[in-house]
């Protein structure tokens, strides 16, 4: 019921993580990423420990992989998740349980993990990394990442209709850069291009006015934030 992209920007250092599902608010409980340490997802029949538990792991040095290990080990109920890791060497690792949903994969390499369950079929998530890794490293990460998602949807997606997607960008703060939410319409990945398309042209903008006020452009808008 799920299928997601978790990568890193080597150029500016960037994590992202999309994910959309058939159900409600996918991104409030299974795509994870923190500032100069790793991006995650936590899916299948969803642990939502387990994707700060891994942020955990890497944020101690360890691998994607190491981390992916030592998770699992601990955790409750593996045969029943899927789990994608990248961390800030762009290594990547993925898991995917004996009792994941349906028809399920995993397309894993440098810099970009894409996964997914109840699958419309298994090249969804190689559409979705694939064409991630062939666009233009000049371009936002975000804007990469949608559209390597909308790639998979094309490619099949679920096996049934998505109704939420995702996105979370992490760059320097402790906040994110971007964190966008579609949790329920019946084009959630459009809706969520459409937002970014809004979002992206202010969201540094937005970091200046945080960290350096004087510097930040105007904007004179009532109760803009």
């Amino acid at each position: 019921m799920t299928f997601s992209l978790a990568a890193r920007c080597p150029r500016t250092g960037q994590f992202a993580v999309a994910v959309t599902s058939s159900s409600t608010a996918v991104a409030a409980r299974c795509a994870f990423a923190r500032a100069g340490v790793g991006a995650v997802t936590t899916q299948n029949i969803t642990d939502p420990r387990l994707g700060p538990a891994l942020l955990a792991a890497l944020a101690e040095g360890l691998s994607a992989e190491t981390s992916l290990a030592r998770v699992l080990a601990g955790a409750p109920h593996p045969e029943y998740r899927q789990l994608t890791v990248v961390d800030n060497q762009g290594r990547t690792a993925a898991w995917s349980g004996k009792n994941a949903l349906g028809v399920h994969a995993q397309a894993l390499g440098q810099n970009a993990v894409s996964a997914g369950n109840l699958l419309a079929n298994t090249h969804v998530p190689q559409a979705v990394r694939a064409t991630f890794i062939a666009m233009d490293p000049d371009l936002e990460l975000g804007a990469r990442v949608i559209a390597a998602m909308q790639a998979g949807l094309a490619a099949g997606g679920e096996a049934g209709p998505i109704r939420s997607a995702g996105l979370i960008v992490a760059h320097h703060e402790a906040w994110p850069l971007a964190d966008l939410r579609v949790d329920w319409h019946d084009e959630p990945l459009a809706e969520l291009a459409r937002l970014w398309k809004i979002w992206a042209p202010h969201m540094h903008d937005y970091v200046t006015r945080a960290l350096n006020p004087a510097a930040a452009p105007r904007y004179d808008v009532p109760g803009d934030a």
